[in-house]
């Protein structure tokens, strides 16, 4: 067991990649807060207590756990659930932020209460749950954060809300990762890639059976994105992250799927330009020549759009 005495909280744990976290920082020794309101997939109020059911199935394998039926991104209560893991367990050493909701909508669309409610759970929920849990850690010189993030950071079309938000968790962590170091906390952010009920929707299926047919992609292609991709491959790096021996692994972002992972390089410098002006003033004309220059082998974020086309689309509203 690699986590033996440690003591867990793993938000969203309920269903999909948090169940499986849970589970396995169970199997390795950890005791576990097993945190689920039971919200739906949009936050909507359920009568589900799927924490329960993970609780019992860690107890049947043998190990430690609790529920705690909070909806993060209240200070209040997030506080209660750090300082209750420290009175039932005497530690709080892992902190694991996987809870998250969707409100998807194009941004003209999408109501404030949409944006409000997404970065509120995962932006302000990931934030306070962290900066609850590491008062404790600072005291006992370790601790791991975990803050699960996404690909989305990089923009995704009718989630501008969680986008944001995505992208924040990774600024966050990293900021986490430089302030808390010295006191033997690491802070890292995961963006997963596994079929769950968030991601495996009736309609992602029915979208990848029309461009089939449409033949925008091929059957190899098809095929490939319908290979099962569980949220148990997920698990196995939370649990390493956790590890005394994964200690100099700090402000980091790893995606993580079945049979990949790999690293993000998230706001690094890549081509530069000056300006030959001995005050440092760029002019106009001068970035007219110099920007398309620095572009020119970087793969756009969204292709060019003709004057003639967004016409089109304009007059097709």
């Amino acid at each position: 067991m690699h986590l033996k005495g440690r003591a867990a909280i793993v938000t969203g744990a309920g269903r999909g990649i948090g169940r499986d976290i849970a589970l396995l920082l169970a199997k390795e020794g950890a005791k576990v807060v097993v945190n689920d309101p039971g919200l739906g997939r949009s936050g909507e109020v359920t009568n589900e207590r799927p924490a329960d059911e993970v609780v019992a199935e860690i107890k049947k394998a043998g190990g430690t756990a609790i529920a705690a039926y909070e909806a993060v991104g209240n200070f209040k209560t997030d506080r209660d659930m750090v300082e209750r893991c420290v009175k039932e367990f005497g530690s709080i050493d892992l902190m694991i932020n996987v809870a998250g909701i969707l409100r998807e909508r194009m941004i003209w669309n999408m109501t404030e209460e949409d944006f409000d409610l997404v970065i509120n759970v995962h932006l302000k929920g990931m934030w306070s749950m962290s900066h609850h849990a590491i008062k404790h850690m600072r005291a006992a010189g370790f601790g791991r954060i975990i803050n699960f993030s996404s690909s989305a950071f990089k923009g995704s079309v009718g989630q501008c809300n969680y986008s944001a938000a995505k992208g924040g968790i990774i600024s966050l962590s990293r900021s986490i990762a430089k302030e808390a170091a010295k006191y033997g906390i690491t802070c890292n952010a995961i963006c997963p890639s596994a079929d769950t009920r968030m991601t495996l929707t009736e309609e992602v299926k029915a979208n990848r059976k029309r461009k089939l047919a449409a033949g925008l992609i091929t059957q190899e292609e098809y095929d490939k994105q319908n290979i099962a991709r569980g949220p148990e491959f997920v698990a196995p790096m939370i649990g390493y992250l956790c590890t005394d021996e994964a200690d100099f692994i700090n402000g980091q972002t790893f995606h993580v799927e079945r049979g990949e992972i790999f690293n993000y390089y998230y706001g690094e410098e890549m081509k530069k330009i000056q300006s030959t002006d001995s005050g440092g003033m760029f002019t106009v004309d001068e970035l007219l020549q110099k920007v398309p220059t620095m572009l020119k082998d970087v793969k756009p974020i969204v292709p060019p759009v003709k004057k003639a086309d967004a016409q089109k689309y304009v007059s097709q509203r």
